[in-house]
Formats: C-alpha cells, structure tokens, sequence
C-alpha cells in the first residue's frame, strides 16, 4: 500500500495568532482596545491625546503630558455579531458540504493596566499591561465549515515598560519596550472518509464505513511562548506645535512570536489505516509569526472647550506572508498557508467637550481598512473585513483622586465574501467554504483613574 502525503488540513492554522472575536477590532487580528477614554472618541488623535496614562500605549512620550502619578485599570466588553451563509461550499470532489451555517462570533472582556510616576520635572516612567493582538471565534462541530476550523483562541499579554522625557517646553520623547505572551488553541474537524479515498480505494474505504463527510476526526492544537518570549520597541514624539495644537507620532516595531505545543488527534477506530501510515499520530508542534510594525501620525487641537482631534495609523501587514507549520512526527510535512496580506491605514476623527469641572463628552468616527487581500485568503478563522466605528463616551471627575471613563462603539462591518479552498497536498482534503460573513460589533469599556 503506497503510503500517500498527507497534511493537516488548515486546523494547524496557527495563523490567526489572533484574541478576541471572530471580527477583530483593529486590522487583521489586532485589538485597539487599551483604553476607556480613547473608546469615547474612536480612538482618533491616540498618538497626541495624552488624556492618561494610557498614553504608555499609544505613545510614551505623553506621558509628560499626565500632571500626576496615576494607575488606571480597565476593562472592554466585546460583543461580535458575525453569521456565516453558505453559497457553494464544496469538498474536493465537488459534493456539498454538509452541516449548519454557524455564528462564530463569542462574548469576550478585555482588561487593560497602567501605571505612570513622575522622576523628576523633566523624566516620567511607566509600566502598561495590555492585549495587542487576539482573537475568538467557536463554532459548531458539525458546521460547513469544520475542516476550514472549529474553534480559534488566541490570547496575547504585553507588558510595556516605558520612560519619556522633556526635551524643551514643545518637545518630549519617550520609548518602550514590549515583552510580548502568546497562548493559542486552533481546532478542526479532519474528514478521514476523504483521506481514505486517498490513501486507498473508496470500495475498501465504504466497507470500512470511511465515506467522506462522514467519518470525521478531529485535530487539537494548543502552543504558547512562555519558555521564549517575543520582544519589540516602540518610540514616540509629541511636539507643541503651538499652546493649542499638538502633533503626536509613534512607532511600534514587529515582534516576532515563536510557539510550541501539542498536535493532538483524535482517529474514529475506522480509520486506523492513518496512524498505521505514521500520520495523525500525537506531536509537538512549532510555529512563527512576526506580529506587524505600526506607525501613526495624531493631531489634537483644542479650542474654548472643545479638543479636536484626528488620526491617521499605518499597520505593516505585508509582514505576514505564509504560516509554516512544523510538526516534530517527521512524517507529517510542514503545513504552510500563503497568506499575502497588505499593509492597511486607519482613519479616525473625534472629540472631546468639556461641559465642566466634573463632565467630559467624547464622540468620534473611524475608518478601518482590512488588509486581507481577497475572498480567497480569508478564512473562517478570521473572517475580518473592513468596518466603520462610531463611537461615545464620558468622564466623571468623582474628585481629585479618582475619575471614571467609559466609553461605546458601535462597528459596521462590511459584508464579507469568503471562497477559501484549503491548502493541502492531497487530492480529497482541500474543502472549499464558500458563502458570505454578516458581521457587527458592539463594544463597551471602562475604567478608572487613580492619581496619587
């Protein structure tokens, strides 16, 4: 019996490093959500905003803009939307797929924390903990398309230590360093019916009981990057240009994340010709990926009691060119999904109104481009596209001490098209999930300020 090659089908998609919903919130699979009071305003104007110490994030170098040492906590409920109709789902023979269309979106919280202390008049230093990249999507096991992924869970943990420092009366500088965490678990079905029309014939396949889409398996990966930590910079300006207007950058470099884990299998007892070729056996598993470089240009402008504010952010995706998958059972090959995505920029505007001493109200609009180049690169997985925030939000100064943000954004996500065909070198894997994704986000957010 020829032994056939056979590889995992895009389950081992560890591709979507990615934490929080089955429509991102940011490009790709990265989260914006780091701070309350930029939610209010669609986070425009982040990099010259400097409102708290949530600054650490968007650009250390406001941190000279924060009167007192302060701490903030803060927590981001998010609520995807994001339902899945099929158009013309097919396996590899062309049969339809079988199963239910499915909402992968679920429920998430995002928590958020900053600490921020003045050294002298002219240095600040600071620490900020956040969630940078992420993302949750679960489906059913049973749904069209399981062999595309069942469940994605990607957990991310930054912790930034930061310093800024006061150039001149217009002119502070700050930078950072980012320790990046990573946790992932990717699952899917494997439809061993159609792997033993391969590796056999379907007449010994159909007296075994392997018939495709009907004898399936499933495939458990779990990897994080606790014994190997990925590490990046990030570095900020903000310039006075004059009292009432203020010109913010910031640069965060790529951080490259390197996963290990398990490959976990499980084979119906019909389909035992598999493990007896020396594939789908249990293994350890490594992967990479280099999270994307972002540059953003802000300005904010204030005017009696208003501040204005604007934004424009770079996200260098083009980075993300393929995931190689690589398994430590010498018989399973390498998994590797082109990827191809673009660069992408975000768009925002807002603003802030002072109504008094204890009142804030913010509002603001955004634009977020996807870099995921086609219907034919995008998977279930992260089935992101590009969307339109409009956002709200307040402060309650409850004294001196302690002020509390909350902030509110609604997401129109653009419908999605999806026509992905799995990468596979064998003949009766490569299912093709056809149809389209339509999808919406609510986000709600808080938090609280305490200077000390």
């Amino acid at each position: 019996m020829k032994r056939p090659t056979i590889r995992i089908p895009s389950l081992v998609l560890v591709v979507s490093l990615a934490s929080v919903t089955a429509q991102s919130h940011a490009s790709g699979f990265a989260l914006i959500e780091n701070s309350a009071s930029g939610q209010g305003n669609a986070f425009a104007g982040a990099a010259a905003y400097a409102e708290d110490a949530s600054t650490i994030w968007f650009n250390p170098a406001g941190m000279m803009k924060v009167k007192e040492d302060q701490i903030i906590i803060a927590g981001h409920y998010i609520s995807p939307k994001s339902s899945f109709s099929n158009g013309n789902s097919v396996d590899a023979s062309g049969t339809p797929l079988t199963g239910p269309d499915d909402d992968g979106g679920i429920d998430a919280f995002v928590a958020n924390f900053y600490w921020l202390k003045g050294i002298n008049d002219n240095t600040k230093v600071g620490v900020g903990v956040t969630t940078p990249f992420g993302l949750t999507t679960k489906y059913d096991d049973t749904w069209k398309g399981r062999y595309h992924g069942v469940e994605s869970d990607l957990k991310t943990i930054n912790i930034n230590p930061s310093i800024a420092y006061q150039v001149n009366d217009k002119i502070s500088i700050g930078g950072g360093i980012n320790l990046m965490l990573a946790d992932v678990t990717f699952t899917s079905a494997v439809d061993f019916g159609a792997l033993c029309y391969a590796a056999l014939n379907p007449a010994t396949c159909n007296a075994q009981g392997n018939v495709p889409q009907q004898a399936d398996g499933f495939a458990d990966l779990t990897a994080d990057n606790f014994s190997d930590l990925g590490w990046g910079v990030n570095l900020g300006l903000m310039w006075d240009i004059t009292p009432a207007t203020r010109l913010g950058v910031a640069w965060r470099s790529e951080t490259k994340i390197k996963v290990k884990g398990d490959a976990d299998f499980k084979v119906p007892a019909s389909a035992s010709f598999a493990p007896s070729l020396g594939v789908f056996i249990d293994t350890g598993v490594r992967a990479e990926v280099t999270l994307p470089q972002s540059f953003s240009v802000s300005l904010a402008h204030e005017v009696k009691q208003w501040k204005w504010l604007a934004d424009v952010t770079w996200t260098g995706w083009s980075s993300f060119e393929e995931l190689r998958i690589k398994y430590d059972n010498p018989n399973q090959p390498d998994t590797v999904t082109p990827e191809d995505w673009d660069d992408s920029f975000r768009y925002s505007i807002g603003a802030d109104y002072t109504l008094n001493d204890i009142w804030t109200l913010r509002g603001g609009l955004a634009y977020d481009e996807t870099p995921i180049p086609n219907a034919e690169k995008r998977t279930p997985r992260i089935p992101g596209n590009s969307r339109t925030w409009v956002s709200l939000g307040a402060t309650y100064n409850i004294n001196t001490s302690f002020i509390v943000d909350v902030g509110y954004s609604h997401l129109f996500v653009n419908d999605t098209p999806i026509n992905n065909t799995l990468e596979s070198t064998t003949c009766c894997l490569p299912a093709t999930l056809n149809g389209t994704y339509t999808a919406s986000v609510d986000i709600l957010s808080a938090q609280l300020r305490w200077n000390y």
